[in-house]
Formats: structure tokens, sequence, C-alpha cells
């Protein structure tokens, strides 16, 4: 999986590093020292992502691939990881050609109770039910990941892009179709935005967002 951000290059006593805006053990499911790539100033360079605390990440580059970067200017930074989503797409009766329905319309679902919102955007998108999501996706209350969300639209046949873009508050154009997450204390909130309207499991549909609350999403293809 992809993810996009903006992050500055700073000079620390481990070396050159890059921060990262979002937890890697909720979105990625993966832990310890971590292998990757980003794409930055059009060049990819391996790196490795070295743990801070609690999921907090920063990127090490080396240093003879820091001294063509700019220090304390802000980058655009393409990250891949590989091996980051959880396989429940595997024996589906779905795919991208035969998804489980075509999205040309959204209905909300409110969530029963606290914790399922992301289930219920996946519900949406698929039009099904949010019990036979959390069925799908195997977690329940506040155990919704993107990672889990993102193998269950696979499972679904959902298209999707393969990146995800994290805005942080920033001014965006979204596109027709989205997964929004905001964030919520230690979770994230996600949401559903199609149209031009949101569709949210605890408020229902809205035709305002406040997008300085938009710490990114990922793009639904219809």
């Amino acid at each position: 999986m992809r993810y996009f951000f903006e992050s500055k290059l700073e000079k620390k006593e481990k070396g050159y590093m890059m921060s990262i805006p979002f937890n890697v053990w909720e979105v990625c499911k993966q832990r310890d020292i971590i292998k990757a790539d980003i794409v930055l100033d059009n060049k990819i360079i391996a790196c490795e992502l070295l743990p801070k605390e609690k999921g907090n990440y920063e990127i090490h580059i080396q240093d003879e691939d820091a001294a063509d970067i700019e220090l304390g200017v802000v980058h655009k930074v393409l990250l891949h990881i590989t091996g980051s989503l959880i396989r429940m797409d595997q024996n589906s009766p779905y795919s991208f050609e035969n998804p489980i329905r075509r999205i040309d319309s959204m209905e909300v679902i409110i969530q029963p109770e606290d914790g399922l919102c992301g289930q219920a955007c996946v519900a949406m998108l698929a039009g099904n039910t949010i019990a036979e999501v959390i069925s799908v996706m195997d977690c329940r209350e506040w155990q919704a990941t993107m990672g889990r969300m993102i193998s269950a639209l696979n499972y679904y046949g959902i298209d999707h892009s393969d990146v995800i873009n994290y805005t942080e508050g920033r001014d965006t154009v979204l596109p027709k179709c989205c997964i929004m997450m905001e964030k919520m204390g230690r979770f994230c909130h996600y949401l559903i935005h199609y149209d031009g309207k949101f569709y949210d499991s605890n408020l229902g549909v809205l035709k305002d967002y406040d997008m300085s609350k938009l710490l990114g999403y990922l793009e639904i293809k219809c």
C-alpha cells in the first residue's frame, strides 16, 4: 500500500529522519523496524521506518540519499510499505470486474453503537449490513483500521485508489467518492463523501464538513 503526505527532512542524532503523520501499527499492522521505499523529488529511495512509541514511526534516510534533499522544508512524500494489508479477499465471490454493486448512489447507515464507523462505511459502500461486514472484517468495536477496511473493499470487489492521501487539515478537493478519516482521540473516525454530501454513521447525511478536521482520505472508484 502507498501513503501520500507532506513532511520535512531533519538531521537528528539517529541520522536523517522524516515524520509520518499516521499510526503505523493501526494502519499497516506491522511492528519493529520496517523496510520501505519512498518517492521524493521524483527519486525512489530505499529507507527504513524506525519506531518511536506506541505506533509512531519516523522514516530513516541514509546520508548519501539525504545529501540531495533540502532540510527543513516541506516535501511531498509517497511512502510504499509492502505486505501492509490483511488478506481477506481470498475465496471471495466478488472482484473489481464483478463487484457486489456498482456505486451510483449512497444510503447512510447509522452505527448501532460507538466504535463501528469503519464497518459502517464499508457497509454503505457495499450496500450491505454492518453485521455482515463485521463477519467479513473479523473485527468489532474500535478495531476497524484503514488496512482492514481496504481488505474488505477488496473482498467485495469495490475498486479504490492504491494511495491513501494524508491532508492533515489542509484545503483539498475530495474525489466524487471516498472514505474520509478524521482524528478522534486515540482513534480515527471514518465517514463517506459521495457526490458532494457526507455520510456519517453518527450524524447522518451532512451537506457541509469542516475540512480542518480531515486527516486524510482513500478514493473509491465509481
